[in-house]
């Protein structure tokens, strides 16, 4: 089993690495974002979680802890950050709360977007709107968790 989970983690890193040459390759992609927009979503077996304006599932990281963004580099390439340009504020729609948005500084730069204090990320392999496979990931150091619109952790296993 050691042997499917490291071709696993292989394969997730050369997808990440892939994906991040694509993406600093079309500069129109690798702008920050000068909103940001929290919404959100129902997904079977998750219920009502956050998403992102386009759709795609929004994550918290447990070593996080609510306070800081741990997520950088290499983790950063397989779960990126959802960015908010400085001085910019992150929207809401859906049952998604405004009191709950903020923002964290980036330690790679720039600030990301917050609900309940969670930064919150997207995940390299939702590639399909409503596409939630880091659900309940232990991966890049730490677990990874959706959020439902109060704010809380959902643990769920997809």
């Amino acid at each position: 089993m050691r042997d499917g989970l490291r071709f696993a983690v292989i394969v997730t890193v050369l997808l990440a690495l892939t994906a991040a040459l694509a993406v600093t390759s079309h500069p129109a992609r690798s702008a920050l974002a000068t909103t940001a927009k929290v919404s959100t979503k129902k997904l079977p077996k998750l219920g009502v979680v956050l998403v992102d304006g386009r759709g795609r599932t929004l994550y918290m990281f447990v070593p996080d802890k609510r306070m800081k963004v741990t997520c950088v580099h290499a983790c950063a390439v397989i779960w990126p950050p959802m960015k908010i340009a400085k001085g910019q504020k992150a929207s809401v729609a859906g049952q998604a709360r405004a009191s709950l948005i903020g923002s964290d500084a980036n330690p790679s730069g720039g600030r990301v977007v917050t609900y309940n204090r969670w930064p919150l990320y997207t995940y390299i392999t939702d590639t399909a709107a409503g596409s939630a496979k880091g659900q309940a990931l232990n991966l890049n150091g730490g677990l990874w968790y959706v959020l439902s619109p109060a704010g809380k952790v959902i643990r769920a296993k997809p």
